[in-house]
């Protein structure tokens, strides 16, 4: 068997929402949330079996609504966050909640009960204080904390979560300023400055925020030629970001000098909708997008990873200079791994493992979840 070949698992209903489930083993598991007005909504919890390479499943009914946003606690493996589509005789809204995974999902992935349908065991609402529809909630990056950060289309919530009491505070509520001010699309939580930061974009405009005070920290004033639909910070360069959006880019950014990307990638053809950062290795990037495919690039010129400084070259002079000479040798080139086009709707979201650098995940909007490893070649590039 090609270990190299993806692993495809088709979901019932379309979806629009995967986490990478936070790992204190070696399993690979992602969690997708699905969107149906005509059946009870699921999240599906992938256990993603390397050494065989299959898919255990299992599957947890979700209650509340259509799933729109999921995001995995970084701190607790069986907590999540949806943002779900409420409905009413009245109106409909995008709400927030956190649950918890069945207390035997360990188990009943092992023994592959893949029928269980047990419900979600909801934690608490997340109030919303009548700001709008909540389109994601993220949980602090590095799990040293319990707090909440919600975006709706004009506010960002804070929240500090309480396990045992089974509630959360709401911490802060901050408008975001105008009238005329664009709505927010999305958010992303910064692992460095001691976690006191976020970004947030909308329609063009990318901002950076300080969740001490609410003030603006930096400005990216069209980032993009049209609305931005995702962005992520390096995982080891701490100025560091990179963005994607309607125009079919995807660019670069240092927020000490904003006035033009570091990088633009111009590989897609349609809205690229996800752009996500290794974890543990800042060269590889991925994308995807509603061109339905998803390209794996290598961008080693803006990487926290330089290759070595002792190079060996071959010496073909008579004299007797040791092989191993000290100096730069020649950086390899950015540009794209591979290109993934297992897919054939629109690639909303992407993920990588937590517990697996080389293995990823992407799902479209027909329900088709895809898991893919980063080529054999380009692993042994970066560890040897």
């Amino acid at each position: 068997m090609d270990d190299e070949a993806p692993v495809i698992y088709g979901l019932e209903f379309q979806a629009r929402s995967l986490a990478a489930q936070v790992a204190e083993t070696d399993h690979i598991r992602f969690l997708v949330g699905t969107q149906s007005l005509r059946a009870e909504n699921q999240v599906h919890h992938i256990d993603f079996d390397d050494e065989n390479n299959l898919i255990n499943k299992n599957l947890y009914l979700h209650r509340e609504g259509e799933i729109w946003h999921m995001s995995a606690s970084t701190f607790d493996k069986s907590l999540v966050t949806t943002c779900y589509n409420k409905t009413s005789d009245s109106k409909s809204e995008i709400c927030g909640a956190v649950w918890k995974l069945p207390g035997d999902f360990d188990d009943a992935v092992h023994d592959d009960q893949t029928t269980s349908h047990q419900p979600l065991e909801l934690v608490c609402h997340l109030n919303k204080d009548d700001c709008g529809d909540l389109k994601s909630v993220l949980w602090q990056p590095t799990g040293e904390s319990h707090n909440l950060v919600g975006l709706t289309d004009s506010h960002i919530l804070q929240w500090s979560l309480d396990t045992e009491s089974l509630s959360a505070k709401t911490i802060n509520t901050t408008p975001i300023a105008g009238k005329a001010q664009p709505k927010l699309t999305c958010g992303r939580w910064n692992p460095h400055h001691n976690c006191a930061q976020i970004a947030t974009a909308n329609d063009t405009t990318i901002r950076g925020w300080d969740l001490r005070s609410m003030e603006q920290v930096y400005t990216i004033e069209n980032a993009h030629g049209q609305l931005v639909r995702d962005i992520d910070f390096n995982p080891n360069k701490q100025y560091y970001l990179v963005s994607c959006g309607d125009d079919c880019r995807v660019r670069f950014w240092d927020t000490r000098n904003v006035s033009e990307p570091l990088k633009v990638l111009s590989e897609h053809s349609h809205w690229v909708w996800a752009v996500r950062y290794n974890h543990f290795h800042d060269q590889l990037v991925l994308t995807s997008s509603s061109d339905s495919r998803v390209i794996l690039n290598n961008i080693i010129s803006l990487s926290s990873e330089p290759y070595g400084d002792l190079a060996e070259r071959d010496d073909e002079s008579d004299d007797d200079d040791d092989s191993y000479t000290e100096g730069p040798v020649e950086a390899p080139t950015d540009g794209v791994i591979a290109t993934y086009e297992e897919h054939e709707d629109s690639v909303y979201a992407v993920a990588w493992s937590t517990a697996d650098p080389w293995v990823f995940a992407s799902l479209s909007y027909d329900g088709r979840l895809v898991v893919n490893r980063v080529p054999r070649a380009e692993k042994y590039k970066i560890l040897l």
